[in-house]
């Protein structure tokens, strides 16, 4: 694996960075205003989105495709990282989830005419969508326990179904559901059980029950909601790629959306050490500064050992996934999917703990920082599951 990025990526990086300094970080504060004033899609995000067009910084992450910067995943990574260092700034590039994945699936397996009505305005941004997998009722870490059903009848197929953690449905903006459920629940294969299908957000049927905080917050940056389907009818054309090809699809979309995470992870990380610092520095206890005691210097010399042991394990999943494909790098994107969450996890819980009272109020954004990288210890699959994938596929050298 080569190192040394490229030059056009140097580039794409310095004016990543430079707009990040020009509009994201100013506008920290306003976000955060607008967020405490019950606005939880703050207008500063819609107001930023036609700059960051402007300046050609938009729809980033789409691999290897003429309909966005034509960038591998390997390129993408420094840039999704820089991106992460604010939680909410994704969206103003239109790199964010749910979307990323959405359209990476429309953009593989979506009809020309599903992707003229939906994938043409999330790539112009003009409307957010919503990826409808996980289920209250199951223990859906195993998506074989779906129970969700889609039935054909005639010439549609009907949808009946209760989800949660649905991510982006109560955005207003949210037009467009992709959702997994079983088509064939008595297949002896129960992989082939399942299959996606498109649903637009005002067909008669669905609904958004509530919104569902993430310790106490509305959102990480997303907010995810609990929705049902009530014999919701779509037409045949709607079926993604044919019936029982849900986790075919699944795997295609939750691979890049897991190493996006865990790129993005690694800029919160990287800001959380560099608020660590800059506090212990500032602060002064028992005669000596906070940053001059041997646990914080332990813990800050861990924190950069961790961010760059996770970092290089992301740059090289995705130098796999670029050269071997998704299927072969499964336990490399494994191994980020526990390796970087768990690291933020620590690096931020250290940068609270420096803070002292301050860190666990909102004041420095670093509670919702844990709370988002807590959550991805759970989200696009359990550290249990990936952990499990990982110590199979290491023992199956020993057959």
């Amino acid at each position: 694996m080569e190192f040394e990025f490229s030059t056009k990526v140097k580039e794409l990086q310095k004016r990543v960075s430079a707009f990040m300094d020009e509009h994201i970080y100013p506008n920290e504060g306003r976000y955060h205003q607008e967020l405490s004033a019950g606005n939880y899609w703050p207008e500063v995000i819609e107001e930023l989105k036609p700059k960051a067009r402007v300046a050609g910084l938009w729809n980033l992450f789409l691999p290897q495709s003429e309909l966005g910067a034509g960038l591998t995943n390997l390129e993408y990574a420094p840039l999704c990282e820089i991106m992460g260092r604010v939680l909410w700034s994704p969206e103003v590039f239109n790199c964010s989830a749910p979307d990323t994945g959405n359209m990476e699936v429309l953009t593989r397996y979506g009809s020309p005419e599903i992707q003229k009505q939906w994938l043409t305005p999330l790539l112009a941004g003009k409307i957010r969508s919503c990826f409808a997998m996980t289920e209250p009722a199951v223990a859906s870490s195993d998506a074989t326990n779906i129970q969700s059903s889609i039935v054909r009848d005639g010439d549609h197929y009907v949808i009946n179904g209760r989800k949660w953690f649905s991510s982006g449905a109560p955005d207003p903006r949210c037009k467009v559901f992709i959702f997994m459920g079983k088509t064939d629940p008595e297949n002896a294969d129960k992989h082939k059980q399942q299959s996606m299908i498109v649903v637009p957000m005002e067909t008669p049927g669905v609904s958004v029950v509530r919104s569902l905080p993430v310790f106490g917050f509305p959102g990480a940056p997303d907010v995810t909601g609990e929705t049902l389907f009530e014999n919701v009818r779509v037409p045949l054309g709607n079926m993604l790629l044919g019936e029982g090809r849900g986790f075919e699809i699944a795997q295609g979309r939750l691979g890049p959306g897991r190493i996006h995470h865990c790129m993005r992870v690694i800029g919160v990380a990287e800001r959380a050490l560099e608020a660590m610092c800059k506090r212990t520095r500032s602060r002064v206890a028992f005669g000596k500064p906070i940053s001059e005691q041997t646990v914080t210097l332990e813990r800050i010399a861990e924190s950069r050992i961790m961010i760059d042991q996770a970092r290089l394990l992301v740059l090289r999943a995705a130098w796999m996934m670029d050269t071997v494909g998704n299927k072969v790098a499964r336990k490399e994107i494994a191994m980020i999917k526990v390796a970087a969450p768990n690291m933020a996890c620590r690096v931020i819980d250290w940068a609270i703990q420096a803070h002292g009272g301050g860190g666990i109020t909102d004041d420095f954004g670093l509670a919702l920082a844990y709370a988002n990288a807590r959550l991805l210890r759970i989200a696009d699959g359990p550290d249990e599951v990936h952990r499990n994938q990982i110590g199979k596929l290491e023992l199956a050298k020993y057959k």
